[in-house]
């Protein structure tokens, strides 16, 4: 894939046919990532904004390929999509994609744990830059959620106080099409066919999750639904 270019706020990724337009530019998102680091985790070891820069033109490749399936007026305009550095689930997922970059080419370890917390610090969410979340995501008002080492699919939904996590250290794999309604989670040895939901306040542990299926309860008390139709916030 090429580099994208970015010009006046734009960026196009040649021969995918997706579009971004961004609120700030690929060196202005650089330079506000570092400041707000050095800012809040002063240590006398500052990131500069140079430092993120070749990560961070990969880590826009990313979000542009995930916010291009995303059928949501924050999203997207009607002809492309849009990012906005003060929409607070665009600037998780973003902060998610840089750190995670960073991870991947070897950055040094404290610029990927600082990006990481700057995300925790502000939007309350923890996800680790060493979690790795599938390709097409999507953060709904992620405070308090917890997305730990699982396995993902795509077309992932994870509203607030969600949980994913391990029990005895066993982690759960997810399906391609899995929403997580506000306070759920999905612990240990589970794993969460295509096309389900958990909902709201429901524990899934250590269970199996056919796909098309809605869990609502807990361990001690559930009900299993049919689920057929997709989410429609997502755009193919």
């Amino acid at each position: 894939m090429a580099l994208p270019s970015v010009s006046r706020g734009c960026l196009s990724i040649d021969g995918d046919m997706k579009y971004l337009r961004t609120s700030l530019e690929l060196t202005g998102l650089c330079q506000l990532a570092a400041g707000q680091v050095n800012n809040i985790l002063c240590d006398n070891d500052p990131i500069h904004a140079a430092d993120l820069m070749p990560s961070a033109a990969t880590a826009l490749e990313r979000l542009t390929h995930c916010f291009a399936h995303v059928n949501n007026g924050y999203f997207f305009d009607g002809s492309q999509s849009v990012f906005d550095h003060l929409h607070g689930d665009q600037y998780a997922m973003w902060l998610y994609f840089l750190s995670n970059q960073l991870h991947r080419e070897g950055a040094p370890a404290g610029w990927c744990k600082k990006l990481f917390l700057l995300n925790k610090a502000l939007h309350g969410c923890d996800i680790f830059h060493e979690v790795s979340l599938p390709s097409i995501f999507l953060l709904v008002h992620p405070l308090g959620t917890v997305l730990g080492r699982g396995n993902y699919g795509d077309y992932l939904i994870a509203y607030q106080r969600v949980g994913i996590g391990s029990n005895h250290n066993i982690y759960p794999t997810l399906g391609n099409h899995v929403t997580l309604r506000p306070g759920s989670s999905v612990l240990g040895r589970s794993v969460v066919g295509d096309n389900c939901s958990i909902a709201a306040e429901s524990l899934l542990l250590d269970r199996d999750l056919p796909p098309n299926s809605v869990y609502i309860g807990n361990p001690r008390e559930h009900i299993i639904r049919t689920q057929i139709h997709v989410q429609p916030i997502w755009r193919t």
